[in-house]
């Protein structure tokens, strides 16, 4: 039998709801599918700044635990065997859910929207990148990691120090070529230091500006040994002599210049200032009874060691950090001027002050460059090389007689642990490479955080 008009226009209004289901549960998937690339975006951006955070807590000498960020994997949830994830099971249930009630009525659709979204976890915003340069073991006397904002770090360190030269001098003069007038002064030298400092960091401005002050106490024992040929003798001649006292003191102000992150440069800005209250080698008395010949036109050994330079003196200088995963690159470049004395005069013995007039410390180029690598959260290593160039030092606007340019490198291992936040212990140990450079050199220092 042929439909009747009500039979036809009822099938057409359930067609017509029916196709309203359907443009709704469409246009609701396509407001899903937006929704998940928007969070897809959020992960992302998430994932960029939480690897940004693992860089700086893997890289150089490890950050305390609290600041170590694990990646989004380890984040999600364990599986448990024959259970699914939370987020497999919601994504799993809600097409079953739309495909078992496609004639689910709209009112009661629109009832279990606010819920739906309710149970939505937002992904959360994305921590703040930091600006921090990583921390790497420390080999050099210039950090390159600033203080905190706020927090004040003492740092007690001792070095240690042996050189040994061979020297041969000729005291006297010529008549003619071949035909010497004098002494033969044949000279090792044997010198042992050590310098225990007390530094104190504190900073400012949002962690990219600090101010830091160091107070050195020197002790240094040297052994020249001599034998005086053509003078009838084969016995070597053993002259000691040693110091100990406060050493130069010196205050450095640092400035982050620009703000790095994973493969982009750290560069940061430092002035230092080194004063001379360290007893300098024109204060000590220097012996020219028992080691000087008469003939001779300088002076023999000091008494006493000198603890100090002698110069004041100012250092500007640029440390830039490149972290480039695993490692961090870090190095240095600093010009160290010293200022001019004048009417300077030397201590001899028996005789009293002797003038030398005007005296300028040759000024000193400075480069050096390295890389530190971590370990593990705790333990981090570092090697790097450094080496100065200075320059003669000036008399009377001349080159003081026996001036000359010397270069100084040592090759640089070090080491820093972790033992808690706020403590952690560093070692450095410098081989010279030069002949003018220490043989070795031991540094450990201990920062304290407060």
């Amino acid at each position: 039998m042929p439909a009747t008009p009500e039979e036809v226009a009822a099938a057409e209004a359930r067609l017509d709801a029916l196709q309203r289901e359907i443009n709704q549960q469409t246009q609701r998937l396509g407001e899903l599918r937006q929704t998940l690339a928007q969070q897809e975006q959020s992960v992302a951006h998430l994932q960029r700044a939480l690897d940004e955070e693992r860089l700086e807590g893997e890289r150089g000498a490890g950050v305390t635990p609290s600041r170590m960020v694990p990646s989004l994997a380890q984040q999600t949830f364990v599986p448990v065997p024959g259970q699914q994830q939370p987020t497999q099971v919601a994504q799993a249930q809600q097409p079953q859910q739309q495909q078992a009630q496609p004639q689910q009525p709209v009112a009661q659709q629109q009832q279990q929207q606010p819920s739906q979204q309710s149970r939505q976890q937002p992904v959360g915003e994305a921590p703040a990148t930091s600006t921090r340069p990583p921390e790497v073991a420390q080999i050099f006397d210039q950090p390159g990691v600033l203080t905190p904002a706020g927090k004040f770090i003492l740092e007690p360190s001792l070095q240690h120090g042996y050189s040994a030269n061979d020297r041969v001098a000729l005291v006297g003069f010529t008549v003619i070529p071949a035909i010497l007038i004098g002494l033969i002064d044949v000279r090792q030298v044997k010198t042992t230091s050590g310098v225990a400092t007390v530094t104190g960091r504190y900073g400012f401005g949002g962690g990219r500006f600090e101010l830091e002050a160091k107070v050195p106490y020197v002790y240094l024992n040297a052994d020249t040994v001599s034998r005086e040929i053509f003078t009838g003798t084969a016995v070597d001649n053993v002259f000691n002599a040693s110091g100990r006292g406060m050493g130069d003191i010196e205050a450095t102000a640092r400035y982050q210049l620009n703000r790095g992150g994973p493969d982009k440069a750290f560069y940061i800005g430092w002035l230092r200032y080194k004063s001379r209250t360290g007893k300098d080698i024109f204060e000590v008395v220097t012996d020219c009874v028992t080691r000087c010949v008469s003939n001779a036109t300088g002076t023999g050994l000091p008494l006493e060691l000198p603890t100090g330079t002698g110069f004041q003196a100012v250092q500007p200088g640029v440390t830039w950090l490149y972290p480039s995963d695993p490692v961090v690159f870090f190095g240095s470049i600093s010009y160290l001027y010293n200022f001019e004395r004048h009417d300077v005069s030397r201590t001899v013995l028996l005789s009293g002050q002797e003038p030398l007039g005007d005296i300028k410390a040759g000024d000193i180029w400075g480069f050096n460059l390295g890389m530190g690598l971590a370990l593990n959260e705790k333990a981090s290593i570092s090697l790097g090389y450094d080496t100065s160039l200075v320059g003669k030092t000036e008399q009377n606007g001349r080159d003081a007689p026996g001036s000359v340019r010397v270069t100084l490198g040592t090759m640089l291992l070090g080491g820093t642990y972790r033992f808690s936040d706020k403590v952690s212990l560093n070692v450095a140990l410098g081989v010279g490479v030069t002949r003018d450079t220490p043989d070795v050199t031991f540094t450990a220092r201990v920062p304290i955080s407060f």
